[in-house]
């Protein structure tokens, strides 16, 4: 089956599951990959070079990860970062035209499957399974599925565990009379035009709404409905769905707020939006939960450190329990063509670590990355500095909403993109037409 959505977990969950050290040693006796006893991280590797390919947001992480992986391996490690919607297409280029300069990259999950089959980068599942001190248990089980496979064979390891919150600013509410931040999709739209209509005039608005066509922005913004209107994108036998009463109900949703949002929604990315956060100029925005890191970090510019909330994802009614949409995401690959196998492994292994995800959750200057783990969510320096953000990740634990993977996703989450851009621009009669023509175009692309 080319697409589907994540099977039940493949492995069994235990509360508390342990830590498992995951370290790399430069002095293991010249040894190669997995020893007789399994330490797949024993390797002479020093005075060696390791070539990264990342997006632009993940470049604080990619920062720490060489220095930190240098310093306990004696390997260089050299980072590349495009732009988040480029870094698939970037390895797919460098892959198919011979080049070969990165051994390793960290692109959007739903992208694996087309990377797979164009040879872009290479299975993993002989080295994940000979390798216990991975410790497949240990990561969300929400996230493993999508972010690992491609049908049968793993692609890719979590690295960025990457779900939405809804941040709000506490100041902007009450000054508005609103206590708490809204628990549904409704409540949401009303707060959103109340704030706008009230303050507009001084440049404060209700929310900074991701709406560049791009699936990672605008897609995301409609994933976030959808999975608060307990949608899918496709069914349990893998068959589009994505013009059922909860999407067309999430994307009206959309439209309810589109005209009340930061001036113009179509334009707002990730930069735009952030910077009205920062600065204190919208009430509300859907965001990766680092965000929260950064509202507090002095050197991020944040003018509103102290003054910021986060809860749940709305849902379209009171007292349903919160849904995590994995709207982007990142997962470790190795390149298909790299010379370089074996420490490529062992590097992703290392960097999906419970001790590197723990770190980079609350490293400074911030790193951009959530977590992938069930320890690393649970980790306490985490839970002391930003309890908010740990519950909100304990979303992810189950019943998370993923986007379709495998062959011809990633222009299948193009295709619902433009078709959102097209009816929130008042091209399309109605939110029913526009998923209409992407159940269409889903079922030619995605159906066996």
């Amino acid at each position: 089956m080319s697409n589907r959505t994540p099977r039940a977990a493949r492995t069994s969950i235990v509360a508390g599951t342990a830590v498992v050290a995951l370290s790399l040693s430069a002095c293991g006796g010249g040894a190669s990959g997995a020893d007789a006893e399994g330490d797949a991280f024993a390797g002479d590797y020093e005075g060696e070079e390791l070539n990264i390919l990342l997006n632009a947001s993940h470049e604080g992480a990619g920062e720490w990860l060489a220095e930190r992986f240098e310093e306990e391996t004696g390997v260089t490690v050299n980072v590349t970062t495009v732009p988040y919607d480029e870094i698939a297409s970037q390895l797919t280029l460098d892959q198919q035209s011979g080049a070969n300069t990165y051994d390793v990259s960290a692109p959007w999950y739903v992208s694996l499957g087309d990377l797979a089959a164009d040879g872009s980068i290479q299975p993993i599942t002989e080295f994940v399974e000979s390798t216990p001190e991975i410790d497949v248990d240990d990561f969300i089980p929400t996230i493993w599925e999508p972010y690992a496979y491609v049908d049968e064979e793993i692609y890719g390891l979590p690295f960025d565990g990457d779900i939405h919150a809804l941040f709000y600013n506490a100041e902007i509410l009450q000054r508005n009379g609103f206590d708490e931040p809204p628990a549904t999709w409704d409540e949401y739209a009303e707060q959103v035009q109340t704030i706008t209509e009230n303050e507009s005039g001084d440049g404060v608005y209700g929310a900074a709404v991701f709406g560049e066509q791009s699936p990672l922005i605008l897609g995301a913004s409609f994933a976030n409905r959808l999975a608060g209107y307990g949608g899918e994108f496709l069914d349990e036998n893998g068959n589009p769905v994505i013009n059922s009463p909860e999407a067309v109900a999430s994307l009206e949703a959309l439209g309810d707020i589109w005209d009340h949002a930061l001036p113009t929604p179509a334009e707002t990315d990730f930069g735009a939006g952030n910077s009205a956060w920062f600065a204190g100029n919208v009430a509300f925005i859907e965001n990766w939960t680092d965000l929260g890191v950064r509202s507090e970090d002095p050197d991020s510019g944040s003018e509103v450190a102290g003054e910021w909330g986060v809860t749940y994802l709305p849902r379209a009614a009171e007292g349903e329990d919160p849904r995590a949409s994995l709207v982007a995401g990142f997962s470790w690959v190795v390149a298909g063509n790299t010379d370089k196998t074996d420490l490529a492994q062992q590097f992703i292994a290392w960097a999906a670590s419970t001790e590197v995800n723990s770190e980079l959750l609350t490293a400074l200057p911030p790193t951009g990355i959530d977590p992938n783990r069930i320890s690393s969510l649970e980790d306490e320096t985490y839970g002391e500095e930003f309890p908010e953000l740990q519950e909100v990740n304990a979303s992810t634990l189950h019943g998370a909403l993923a986007w379709p993977t495998g062959p011809n996703a990633t222009e299948a989450a193009q295709i619902l993109t433009d078709e959102l851009a097209a009816y929130l621009s008042g091209q399309r009669g109605s939110a029913q037409e526009a998923l209409d023509t992407v159940q269409a175009e889903w079922e030619r692309l995605l159906v066996d």
